[in-house]
């Protein structure tokens, strides 16, 4: 087979799969730079500081008008609309902040997620949700007070710095070809020389000189530090919008109950419908072969003395009943925890599990068998156990790709993923109440995710992948296997 498995990225904050990242913070600050990236980074800051105060100012009058205009009109609708309007533009604008933001190389702040109504909302009760939303108020709030006040002082900060340093380094051009007055240059009237002069006297050198090499170094240091400040001044913005402009923790938090509470959900489904298929499975295997067993002996028992012939007969038979029972009781031992499972581990198993598939199944493992939690394990192959069957009984398949890998994906951290792939005829799908759907909730449970991709003609191509946390130290990886 030449399929491939379809790209899945890592699970973001509106997927299930997040639930065990979403204590994580990602709104991290990166590692410390060096002296030359901080140069590197100072055009941009430069230009997100500069550009600061001109449009804190568009922010700040266009706000103020229309806020202004609707409180004076509240008692009329329009003054509503009008301070609607306001609140949607404050958005906007913190928006564009948070982008401009991102453009001077800080790390992206999480966006708030914006309250929506419940399905049947009236348009009235819907249009008007912004009043009752704190996220709004506080980007009016920014837009209107806080940002042009920060601004402000990091664009003074920022141009009296700059052109400290500028001028103090090129002093010795620009005062030579300054008008001369009657007591000398503009650099020889100011306090500083006056000063550098006093100075000059004890040292014996002539004052404009020292005062021209005095400047030349304090240029000097300002431009050397330059960086800090635009970095430091950057950072300062970044704290600011972080705290009015992005999401509370509060949210994830409530995200991430929420979250659980449908992983726990999905779970004690998918185990009821396990305990139904057992049921069902004992009821119509080992339970019938059982009662028939039972039969047989009986038989025999009536038969010992009056005819010992046709009771070894069903001796026999017995004995071959007792031989399907047992093998159907070790079939359905095996899809729970079989003890190879338990012994020697996943990897171990799924080639167990490949040897005995009665179609021809490639194996690639890839995984750090010894990191992964018991319960990951023991699902990843019942998983892999009934996508198998699945393929031989339901798709037609002839060949089937079977992959296990793990991954560390950063702030959502390691993930093991599962790939069955087969050259059948296609079209499965998570329908209710059906193999796959039940397979979806199992994951769903573990806080996973189950990717399902089988056009009609197939191939088709299903991904299982579960979050874990290491149980313990991971051994070396074991390598690429194939069967």
């Amino acid at each position: 087979m030449t399929t491939t498995e379809p790209t899945v990225a890592a699970p973001t904050a509106e997927t299930a799969a997040e639930v065990p990242a979403a204590s994580r913070s990602t709104d991290a600050a990166p590692r410390r730079r060096g002296y030359g990236a901080r140069w590197a980074a100072l055009p941009r800051e430069l230009g997100y500081l500069l550009l600061g105060f001109p449009i804190a100012v568009v922010a700040f009058t266009v706000l103020v008008t229309l806020f202004s205009t609707g409180v004076s009109l509240i008692v009329i609708a329009v003054g509503v609309v009008v301070v609607l309007a306001a609140l949607y533009t404050a958005r906007g604008l913190g928006a564009f902040e948070l982008m401009r933001l991102r453009w001077a190389g800080r790390p992206p702040v999480r966006e708030p997620r914006w309250q929506r109504g419940p399905e049947g909302e009236g348009a009235w009760a819907s249009f008007l949700r912004p009043l009752i939303d704190g996220h709004y108020w506080l980007y009016l709030l920014h837009g209107m007070v806080v940002f042009p006040i920060v601004s402000l002082f990091s664009w003074i900060v920022t141009v009296v710095w700059v052109s400290v340093a500028l001028g103090g380094l090129t002093a010795w051009i620009w005062d030579r070809l300054l008008v001369q007055t009657t007591s000398g240059s503009v650099l020889q009237d100011s306090l500083v020389f006056r000063a550098f002069a006093r100075l000059a006297e004890v040292l014996g050198v002539e004052p404009i000189v020292l005062a021209g090499v005095g400047q030349f170094v304090l240029g000097a240091v300002l431009l050397l530090t330059l960086p800090f400040i635009t970095g430091g001044l950057t950072r300062l913005h970044e704290a600011v919008d972080r705290g009015m402009l992005g999401a509370w923790r509060s949210e994830a938090l409530e995200r991430q109950v929420a979250q659980l509470s449908a992983s726990r959900g999905a779970a004690v489904q998918a185990e009821d419908a396990a305990l139904r298929r057992l049921e069902r499975d004992i009821h119509d295997g080992p339970q019938q072969r059982l009662v028939r067993l039972q039969m047989d002996l009986a038989a025999i028992e009536r038969k010992l003395d009056v005819d010992p012939e046709a009771a070894r007969a069903l001796l026999g038979e017995a004995r071959e009943q007792a031989r399907d029972t047992l093998d159907e009781l070790r079939a359905l031992s095996r899809g729970f925890a079989p003890p190879l499972l338990q012994d020697r581990g996943l990897a171990s198993a799924l080639e167990s599990l490949a040897a005995r598939s009665p179609v021809p199944v490639t194996l690639e493992v890839q995984a750090t068998d010894a990191a992964l939690p018991a319960a990951i394990e023991r699902n990843a192959y019942f998983i892999a156990a009934e996508l198998l069957t699945n393929a031989v009984k339901h798709a037609s398949a002839s060949a089937v790709r079977l992959r296990l890998s793990t991954r560390d994906t950063g702030p959502s951290g390691l993930w093991l993923d599962l790939w069955v792939t087969d050259n059948g005829h296609g079209g499965a799908a998570a329908v209710p109440g059906h193999g796959l759907a039940g397979l979806d909730e199992r994951v769903r449970g573990l806080g996973g995710l189950l990717v399902i991709d089988s056009p009609a003609g197939g191939p088709t191509v299903i991904g299982a992948h579960f979050p874990y946390v290491p149980e313990r130290t991971a051994t070396e990886p074991i390598p690429p296997t194939a069967r």
